[in-house]
């Protein structure tokens, strides 16, 4: 094969224009049997094989910077750059699933946030200039899907200011984010890619060209090099040149010798150049192409030969909101759903199917949604905003001085939260219940089961003077997690036996962490020590009547799915403060770091968050306070 002679990218150098097409053939048989074993980003590897393959004959990687906006299409270039061993990716000790700086001095971005890559690019240019380095290229692939972000745009503006600063910029345009993009400049790239006569009449003239003597290859050169007349005479591309910047394409992008030749230009060009190359997401893989949702834009382990899951998939959080948005909305006629550029991962096409009147997507523009969905509370509707939880981070300030200064009825909705593990540390939901501990007037549930997750999404889209977040976590939903009683708006999950005067620990569960918090208290129970267990159910504010609770127990326990600093359990031990209760505090929570991709279970028990973990120390933490004289105060515990 010849897959296993590539060791790095100056291998393919060696290799004829059919032997690189045979190459292509080969990696798309490896990544979609790799990939069918362990899940991952299929459809998107499947659609820059070639593209991939002529950026690593054109540019000297790691010398020049070949940068890839989001990551998730970097399968290929890790396959190019010596890692061939895909047993183990997304899992510990395994290949990311996105860039890693850890895995190769190939691999420059590694945040896996869309519409990054062009600011990145800017510095690594501004940084070449500075120091002299002439030599040096760099390279950025962004998609027409992260085009639609406003990060790109405000890069885009800087680039375009330097006409004499050397940066490529590949637009792989596939019509596609997760889904189909929306907006106008997808619109404005579908009339450049259905405006071919420009490559019609280039494709002609070389083939007139080729058959000159002496002259012609380089005439061609200068021809596909034309100025902006000719070219706006055949293909509207003025948008980009209109910025100042150099335009090539539109390029098939499954031509390996076509997209060498548009780069190798690009790259000779002194100035920044788009490369606007035409790609076809799940290309070569009949499953990928016939699945018009997302062209397998991420997959499970599925079967290679029909693209069908392995395994049925179980009721999802995701499913569960699916569903009760659409009864909502049927009851509701002014609620109406937001997505940025994910409408199937979020769980509103449902909602869309039912209501295309009354859904917004905003393309990959997290902060744009925030201020619109203000926009549409004042204006008389409710605007559901569902978004991952580590995406929202994006919209803080929309969210604070926009959405929750103006007192706008806005609920957002927050998948993917807490540990989500395979997908690495920049997905991980673990920041919203902290920075949005400071946003005032907002309101945040934490639902423990599908049943509370209902509920509260009703309880949300009924504030009507303040935003309101509900969040929840990847992946299948657990067991009905029933309540034995409510304390003020607390769900009670287990009281102490009867005869218990005092109990030991109050036990705050905070979301799905609720069956967890069950079995701890069950630990407890063996080693003697009494504890009540409760379910805030809205952890933003702390409920009034905590503090009276924690006083009658021994010492109060926290336990979420959220980094420590300034989450739910600082929280509490502030109200409790406030209160005038003074009760040693034991917050466990993620700690405050960027933490590997491997699975949900092994990063809870890499960090203790796990039954057994938190009662050991809980249970030593009673032991110290039984072993002190009744006359000491009690010192908190943090």
């Amino acid at each position: 094969m010849l897959l296993t002679r590539i060791k790095g990218p100056r291998d393919l150098d060696r290799l004829s224009q059919e032997e690189l097409t045979e190459l292509a053939a080969e990696i798309r048989s490896f990544l979609v049997d790799a990939v069918s074993k362990t899940g991952g980003h299929l459809g998107p590897n499947l659609g820059v094989v070639e593209l991939t393959i002529a950026l690593h004959r054109v540019f000297e990687s790691p010398k020049d910077k070949v940068l890839f906006d989001t990551g998730h299409q970097a399968y290929v270039h890790k396959l190019l750059t010596g890692r061939q061993d895909f047993a183990g990716l997304r899992t510990k000790g395994g290949l990311s699933g996105y860039p890693s700086r850890a895995e190769s001095e190939h691999d420059v971005i590694e945040n896996s946030h869309a519409s990054t890559v062009l600011g990145w690019a800017d510095g690594l240019a501004k940084a070449n200039e500075v120091l002299g380095r002439t030599d040096h290229h760099v390279a950025a692939v962004i998609g027409d899907g992260a085009l639609t972000g406003g990060m790109a745009w405000e890069a885009l503006n800087n680039i375009a200011a330097a006409k004499d600063r050397p940066l490529v910029i590949v637009v792989n345009d596939n019509e596609r984010s997760y889904g189909p993009t929306i907006g106008g400049l997808a619109n404005h790239l579908a009339t450049l890619r259905t405006t071919d006569g420009y490559e019609r009449f280039l494709a002609r003239g070389k083939e007139i060209l080729e058959r000159t003597p002496v002259v012609g290859k380089p005439l061609f050169e200068t021809l596909h090099g034309a100025k902006k007349g000719l070219k706006d005479f055949i293909a509207p591309q003025g948008m980009f040149e209109d910025l100042g910047l150099k335009y090539i394409g539109p390029i098939d992008g499954h031509d390996i010798e076509a997209l060498e030749s548009a780069l190798l230009r690009a790259k000779r060009f002194s100035g920044p150049v788009i490369v606007h190359c035409l790609t076809q997401k799940g290309r070569g893989y009949t499953p990928a192409l016939e699945h018009e949702a997302d062209r397998f834009h991420a997959v499970g382990v599925i079967h290679p030969d029909t693209g069908l899951p392995v395994k049925t998939a179980a009721a999802s959080w995701t499913s569960v909101f699916a569903d009760e948005m659409v009864k909502i909305g049927r009851e509701r006629p002014d609620v109406v759903g937001i997505t940025a550029a994910m409408l199937h991962p979020v769980g509103l096409n449902k909602f869309a199917q039912e209501f295309p009147d009354r859904i917004y997507d905003v393309g990959i523009a997290e902060q744009h949604g925030a201020t619109s969905a203000a926009g549409l509370a004042t204006g008389g509707v409710h605007p559901v905003f569902a978004v991952y939880a580590t995406f929202l981070n994006r919209a803080f300030d929309q969210v604070l001085m926009d959405v929750a200064l103006h007192k706008c009825g806005v609920t957002f909705v927050l998948d993917r939260a807490g540990v989500t593990g395979d997908d690495g540390a920049s997905h991980n939901g673990m920041w919203d219940m902290s920075i949005l501990q400071v946003v005032p007037g907002l309101r945040l549930a934490a639902p423990r089961d599908a049943e509370q997750l209902r509920a509260q999404l009703r309880e949300a889209v009924e504030v009507k003077d303040a935003p309101t977040v509900v969040r929840f976590s990847k992946g299948v939903v657990g067991p009905a997690v029933p309540a034995v009683g409510r304390i003020g708006g607390m769900d009670v999950l287990r009281r102490p036996a009867a005869d218990v005067t005092r109990p030991d620990v109050l036990l705050v569960s905070v979301g799905a962490l609720a069956p967890m918090c069950l079995e701890v208290a069950d630990l407890l129970d063996r080693q003697g020590i009494s504890t009540t267990v409760v379910d805030p159910r809205w952890v933003k504010p702390v409920d009034e009547a905590l503090a009276p609770l924690a006083e009658q127990h021994r010492v109060v326990v926290t336990v979420e799915d959220n980094g420590r600093v300034g989450g739910v359990g600082a929280a509490v031990s502030q109200a409790l403060r406030d209160a005038g209760v003074d009760v040693p505090l034991r917050d466990f929570g993620i700690p405050q770091r960027f933490l590997d991709h491997a699975l949900r279970k092994e990063i809870l028990a890499e960090i203790g968050l796990t039954a057994p973990d938190i009662a050991r120390q809980v249970t030593g933490l009673v032991a110290k306070l039984d072993g002190r004289l009744d006359s000491e105060p009690a010192a908190a515990v943090d």
